[in-house]
């Protein structure tokens, strides 16, 4: 393990300690030793692991105390002023096997000054469906947060939106940085110019050094365009919806990150929306691209307390290009086939597109069976494959195949797949009778998966 604690560089403008909830049980439900391995962490013992992440006992050499971050955020984009780590806290900041600066973030931690009006705890079925939304897009390809630890905390808790009392858990998840778009808003709502400066230095010198500009502010501003337009790409190639794409919600590092009511989409349907409470579909399915772009601007337009807007032009105005690209690069890798040029790549993408959204077949179920650009046998699908809309791609697929993918995944009956009746079956047993093998073993289907894909 190498420790850090880089973040209290930045000052008391950005953070608050805090203490962290003493819970009446700690369970351990699950450890992800695969990340842990990643930062040197997997040698602990059940009962280590269950002080640092259930306790938080401190990792030596890293943070004396854990930190509520403070930012702002543009919620649906209404811009509110009062937000910050309201169940959560920055436990700890370490190095990964790659150099990287990482840090530890809790979820369901305990009250912080920034709780509001909350209980600062997380659901356990709240825990379980974290884990499987990280699970499943990072084997997809998807840069995103890794579910680190859930441990069980033995509280009953009420909530509106699901059966109550629940039980309750305490979730860390591993992230390349818990810099939001939020915390530059929060510096430049206050016209405090020295420490959005602080926060620019301090994001170029340890989490985006190769990020590259005429000016500081400018090479910044490019790197969170580049992550943006990766995310968005990604998130299609998926299938997935985040559901709450607020800035508090979107990090400096592109990762993405925080999911409450996310779903993957059954059908590539440009209106199909994971939040109850997203009426008017602002962050659908086909609109998370417009979404981060307008995150984007928020953040620019925080940047101009600093910086003169011809700073931040040239790279906002790369994003629908970026994003074409980052799009050909996600599907097509999702599809594992070769790449002939951006012309002719972006013709197969669009091909793809038109026939998905003309069948509305499970869009799985379509990158299952055309993986490598190569029919696999008979299908339940096939009835689609002789859809006129699909006549495109069939023309252009056979100059892209890459041959028969030889993973043993990709003989499988079915994909495996991540739908919402999914979840709440997983949830059932766990819920009835304590029963976590169905979890266990989906987790285990799901990174048989990611190791198919890569």
């Amino acid at each position: 393990m190498t420790p850090e604690t880089t973040i209290l560089d930045l000052g008391a403008e950005f953070l608050d300690p805090v203490e962290p909830a003493d819970f009446p049980q700690t369970i351990l439900r699950f450890r992800n030793d695969r990340a842990a391995t990643e930062v040197g962490l997997d040698t602990l013992s059940d009962e280590q692991w269950i002080a640092h992440f259930g306790r938080f006992v401190g990792l030596p050499g890293s943070l004396p105390q854990p930190l509520a971050l403070r930012y702002h955020g543009h919620q649906f984009r209404t811009y509110n002023p009062d937000l910050g780590d309201g169940r959560g806290f920055l436990f700890a900041q370490l190095r990964d096997d790659r150099g990287r600066l990482m840090d530890l973030g809790t979820k369901g931690s305990g009250t912080t000054p920034w709780s509001r009006m909350g209980d600062g705890r997380l659901t356990l079925k709240g825990a379980v469906r974290e884990i499987l939304a990280t699970e499943m897009l990072e084997a997809l390809g998807v840069a995103t947060s890794r579910t680190f630890s859930v441990i069980e905390t033995g509280e009953n808790l009420v909530r509106n939106d699901e059966p109550s009392p629940t039980r309750s858990a305490v979730l860390v998840r591993l992230n390349h940085s818990h810099i939001r778009y939020g915390s530059f808003q929060r510096q430049a709502f206050h016209q405090n110019r020295e420490a959005l400066q602080r926060l620019v230095d301090y994001c170029l010198t340890h989490l985006a050094p190769e990020a590259s500009g005429p000016t500081p502010v400018a090479a910044l501003i490019d790197h969170a365009v580049k992550g943006a337009a990766r995310m968005a790409a990604q998130f299609m190639a998926a299938g997935f919806v985040h559901g709450v794409l607020n800035t508090d919600n979107i990090n400096i590092t592109g990762e993405s990150f925080d999911y409450g009511p996310w779903r993957f989409a059954p059908a590539w349907d440009a209106g199909f929306t994971a939040a109850y409470f997203d009426h008017g579909g602002l962050y659908a399915f086909g609109r998370q691209a417009e979404a981060l772009q307008w995150n984007l601007y928020q953040l620019a337009n925080a940047l101009r307390l600093i910086a003169d807007v011809e700073e931040l032009k040239p790279a906002l105005e790369t994003y629908p290009l970026r994003y074409r690209a980052a799009l050909s690069d996600a599907i097509l890798g999702r599809l594992g086939v070769k790449r002939l040029g951006s012309s002719e790549d972006e013709a197969l993408v669009a091909a793809i597109q038109t026939a998905l959204v003309a069948t509305q077949m499970d869009p799985d179920r379509f990158f299952f069976d055309w993986r490598g650009g190569t029919r696999r046998g008979p299908s339940p699908a096939e009835h689609h494959y002789s859809h006129d809309a699909f006549g495109d791609f069939l023309r252009l697929i056979p100059d892209f195949a890459a041959g028969a993918p030889s993973h043993p995944y990709w003989a499988d009956d079915a994909p495996c797949t991540m739908l919402i009746d999914e979840v709440e079956a997983l949830w059932a047993p766990i819920a009835e009778r304590d029963d976590w093998a169905p979890l266990h073993d989906k987790i285990a289907a799901i990174r048989r998966m990611g190791e198919a894909h890569r």
